[in-house]
Parts: C-alpha cells; sequence; structure tokens
C-alpha cells in the first residue's frame, strides 16, 4: 500500500507534466510508472533476503493486491456518489486481478533470471515490458465500450499460471 501512495504522487507528478490529460496519461505512462515501482521492492526482496520461488510469488502477489487496494479505497472514495455496487465488484476483482497478476509475473521471472546471471538485465527489462504492455492495454479497453475484453488481459495473465497448478495437482511428486 506504501506503493501505491508514492505511485499516486509520482502519478500526479506526471499528469501535470502532460497537461492533464488523464487519459492519455492512464494509458501510457501510469503502467509505467506503477509496474517500476511495484518490482522494485520484489527485487529488493529477492536480491537480499530470499529467491525462493513460493515465497517471492506469494510476496510479489501481495504487492500488487495491496496496491489495488489502496487504488480502488481512493477511486471509491473520490467518486462515492456515483459509484454503484456493481461497480465496485467489476473494480475490485479487475484492478486487484490486473495488479497482482502482473506483480505476480515479475516476481515469479525474477526467480528465473536471478538464477541465471546472464539474463537478469534484458530477463528483469522484458518482464517489466510485458507487464506495462499489459497494464496499459487493461487501462486502454476498461475505459472504452470493450470493457469485457479488459477482464481477457487478466485472464491471459493467469493462465500460464492456472496450467502450473494443474500440473501440480494432476502429477503430484512421488514420496520415495
Amino acid at each position: 500500500m506504501v506503493v501505491c501512495l508514492i505511485a499516486s504522487e509520482v502519478n500526479n507528478l506526471l499528469l501535470g507534466l502532460f497537461d492533464g490529460d488523464t487519459r492519455y496519461v492512464s494509458i501510457n505512462i501510469t503502467p509505467m510508472a506503477e509496474e517500476v515501482l511495484k518490482a522494485l521492492p520484489v527485487l529488493f526482496f529477492a536480491f537480499f533476503f530470499s529467491d525462493d520461488k513460493d515465497t517471492l510469488l506469494s510476496i510479489s502477489f501481495a504487492m500488487g493486491l495491496g496496491f489495488a487496494i489502496l487504488e480502488n479505497m481512493v477511486i471509491l472514495v473520490g467518486s462515492v456518489s456515483s459509484v454503484t455496487v456493481l461497480w465496485a465488484i467489476v473494480r475490485g476483482f479487475g484492478a486487484a486481478s490486473m495488479h497482482s497478476g502482473c506483480t505476480s509475473l515479475v516476481g515469479r521471472g525474477i526467480v528465473y533470471v536471478h538464477k541465471r546471471r546472464k539474463l537478469f538485465y534484458c530477463g528483469t527489462i522484458s518482464l517489466l515490458i510485458y507487464t506495462v504492455i499489459a497494464h496499459g492495454l487493461f487501462n486502454m479497453l476498461i475505459q472504452s465500450q470493450y470493457k469485457p475484453a479488459a477482464y481477457g488481459v487478466v485472464l491471459v495473465m493467469y493462465i500460464p499460471r492456472l496450467i502450473a497448478l494443474a500440473g501440480r495437482i494432476l502429477s503430484p511428486k512421488q514420496n520415495s
């Protein structure tokens, strides 16, 4: 949630640089700022504490979820008179899934590239580029007439994780 507060200040500064064009900034600029800011604590944790896959995945998921919770609360409080229960449910699941999905992908990817030093820099940049594109695409679609397609972007992010989870469930390790 602290990262969300920092991102809010950074986004407001960036909004000022782009003459208050909220749509342009939310599609093109805030995804970069938010994804980099969410990745920094995950990178810090991986370097200084643990690069264990399950731990880092849990921490990165929690980072994205905490970010989304505070972001949703700020939006809710800022426009409480026009918010409906349906809006809160859709925004809650959509933004929470997108933020936690993007940060989880970074966390899972950091585990992979951290152990393969030659891939670290290009791998980390690639992870950030992927999440920035997914986040920007989500923001663009959610502000358009194609809102349901935005949730398709979120589902695509979770498909690799669901396949891995299904693989674990269907073929548990043999105790030998």
